[in-house]
């Protein structure tokens, strides 16, 4: 390398230092909005809002959830994509905007590998089997019995078409051979409140909008979705456990940023969101929703988006899964 470049080079880093600089010196020094693409009082909103009350105690800055619904959150999801890259706007995503949405949606309208850069997985959620006390299963594998024995008559609600809840019971269909009818809604919690109502059969999504009516007997919980019990239902055991070999969807969360954020303002929200993950009053706060806390920056978070959207294309395909 000649004089010349190295003294280039040396003047690039200086000037991509002192921009980094620069992003993190004031920021933030105004409202932060974050966008939640599923009406209030589901698992991303929960979330999104304990998340951001963390972010405005240290930053004494107000973060403020906006409500964007519709289309399995490619709404919301969209209008992040093209909010303006300057760290005031961020978008909790999930893996049905994130991972599933790319491979449901052929028209899609942004790219979550290239609309959006990731900052950090704030928790993953464990699915939850449910059903309404009405219905006649106690068991998973009586759930399956008499879903086989009336094909089509039971149903279930998700929070919209291409919901993580509504590939999750794609999913469980697919393995265990059963016909149960699909009802969306725009979010979790419209879908949570008709099957309290009875107006639906069962749902399996995330445990936070779930946990105090499976408590109160108002919803009667049969499987969990993930590798192990939870610490909050111990005495429900996993759906695989229950006989259904291999099943796992789990549903995970975190924050993105518009793609070309500066670097500067990403690793600040990193290190700060990690930090407020780690303090005992928010993981105690998200533990008690159903959530398990989780801190993956950037890089590691990219990757489970990249792997989860292979993972999913699979069960997609395989179950023939339209919207």
């Amino acid at each position: 390398m000649d004089r010349r470049s190295f003294l280039i080079g040396l003047t690039y880093l200086a000037a991509l230092a002192s921009t980094r600089l620069a992003a993190q010196g004031g920021y933030p020094e105004r409202p932060i909005h974050v966008i939640v693409p599923f009406t209030p009082g589901g698992s991303t909103d929960i979330l999104a809002r304990a998340v951001g009350q963390s972010l405005s105690d240290v930053w004494h800055q107000p973060v403020i959830v906006e409500n964007k619904p519709g289309a399995g959150g490619a709404i919301g999801a969209e209008a992040a994509a093209k909010a303006s890259a300057d760290g005031y706007t961020l978008f909790m995503g999930h893996i049905g905007t994130l991972a599933i949405n790319p491979t449901l949606y052929p028209g899609l309208r942004y790219n979550p590998m290239t609309d959006f850069t990731p900052v950090a997985l704030v928790a993953k959620v464990p699915n939850v089997l449910v059903v309404h006390p009405d219905v006649k299963a106690r068991t998973v594998g009586e759930l399956i019995a008499l879903a086989k024995a009336k094909p089509g008559m039971l149903n279930y609600s998700s929070g919209g078409a291409g919901s993580a809840a509504h590939l999750a019971m794609e999913y469980f269909k697919l393995l265990t051979g059963t016909d149960i009818a699909h009802i969306p809604y725009k979010g979790a919690a419209p879908a949570v409140t008709d099957l309290i109502g009875g107006q639906v059969s069962m749902t399996m999504t995330g445990l936070p909008p779930l946990l105090a009516h499976i408590r109160s007997g108002r919803l009667r919980a049969l499987g969990i979705a993930s590798n192990a019990r939870l610490a909050q239902l111990p005495e429900i055991p996993t759906i695989a456990e229950a006989g259904v070999a291999g099943f796992e969807a789990t549903q995970w969360y975190g924050i993105v940023a518009p793609a070309r954020t500066p670097a500067g303002i990403v690793e600040r929200l990193a290190a700060q969101i990690q930090r407020s993950l780690s303090l005992p009053e928010l993981r105690q706060r998200l533990e008690a929703e159903g959530a398990q806390p989780s801190s993956l920056g950037p890089a590691q978070f990219r990757q489970l988006i990249k792997d989860e959207t292979e993972r999913w294309a699979k069960v997609i395909r395989a179950a023939h899964v339209k919207v």
